[in-house]
């Protein structure tokens, strides 16, 4: 799959370069990509779905390693729940002291991650990080209010228009699941799920259940 997406893949990183939007599939839903230290970049993207200034945004990296270059901190139990369920469905809300487009991280600086298994999320992830750009936004595509886009079709329907984004595609791509990633606030001691999705209780009991380190005297 990777060859047919070259050309796709270099007008997305261009489309990106420029401050634009770009669509991309991942397992649970379509996301909506800008780069999430770009200013209006950012503010493209509000404006595009009619999300309020308050709501944070999710970002996409492509693995645990890159987590500590960005400026996150994790704790045991957050390091064991991303090492237990990423890639895959699960945005864990983290600490973080590096610096983003305003409105992307939380009041308190925190910022939800994703790390998706798809192939074509995975891949524009690497290649975002390899060109010096993002991370990249990993927002539901859709308008605020309603259905975010679980079909190829759905997805391009809603990128139509001059102001819409670039679709990246590949016919040979899996479609997302439908279900929402899992979300748990891991700067709370014991974390707190904020919404259950499509990684279950079952799956998540096991990391939950690793005790955090008690604070050195």
């Amino acid at each position: 799959m990777t060859a047919p997406l070259e050309a796709p893949l270099e007008a997305a990183l261009a489309r990106l370069r420029a401050g634009g939007l770009v669509a991309y599939p991942t397992e649970t839903l379509w996301g909506l990509g800008a780069d999430a230290r770009d200013e209006a970049a950012v503010a493209r993207l509000r404006a595009w779905k009619g999300r309020e200034a308050a709501q944070p945004i999710s970002i996409l990296v492509e693995g645990l390693e890159a987590l500590e270059g960005l400026g996150f901190a994790l704790g045991p139990v957050a390091r064991e729940l991303a090492r237990r369920c990423w890639p895959g469905p699960l945005t864990l809300v983290l600490p973080c002291r590096g610096r983003f487009a305003a409105g992307v991280a939380r009041a308190d600086g925190a910022v939800g991650v994703r790390c998706s298994p798809h192939p074509v999320a995975r891949l524009l992830a690497r290649r975002v990080a390899a060109a010096g750009l993002g991370p990249l936004t990993a927002t539901s595509l859709n308008r605020s209010g309603a259905a975010p886009a679980c079909t190829r079709a759905e997805a391009r329907a809603l990128c139509q228009g001059a102001d819409a984004p670039l679709l990246l595609d590949a016919e040979d791509a899996p479609e997302p699941s439908g279900l929402a990633s899992t979300v748990v606030d891991a700067t709370a001691s014991p974390p707190i799920v904020l919404r259950w999705g499509a990684l279950d209780s079952r799956r998540l009991a096991p990391a939950l259940a690793v005790p955090e380190e008690q604070p050195t005297r």
